[in-house]
């Protein structure tokens, strides 16, 4: 009864043996306690139906209509405002240029 018991080396094979056997151990585990909450989610009795609410979750193409939606109604306003700008130095150069040679002439549409 004297002996002293030494800390013993641990080789990569049981260190891989033991991670084996817990990873086992929680997929059982995880099964079981997944099995018996459905179990108990069938054995309630369900609610009035609902319709689903306006915030709700919205598929995958819904999101990618919405975000091509907003794209190009982005792209647009650029395109008007790029339009009114585009006009409005039109408008002052020919304004400019008949200031200078004291022209008069009305705008064209």
């Amino acid at each position: 009864m004297s002996e002293r018991s030494e800390p013993k080396e641990v080789c990569r094979r049981s260190a891989l043996a033991f991670l084996g056997c817990a990873a086992a151990f929680g997929v059982v585990t995880s099964s079981a306690v997944l099995t018996a909450s459905h179990v108990a989610a069938q054995t309630a009795a369900p609610a009035a139906p609902t319709t689903p609410p306006a915030d709700t979750v919205k598929s995958g193409t819904e999101r990618r209509q919405e975000r091509r939606a907003g794209r190009a109604e982005r792209r647009q306003e650029r395109r008007a405002g790029r339009a009114e700008r585009r006009q409005e130095r039109r408008t002052g150069r020919d304004e400019r240029r008949n200031a200078r040679h004291g022209t008069t002439t009305e705008p064209t549409k």
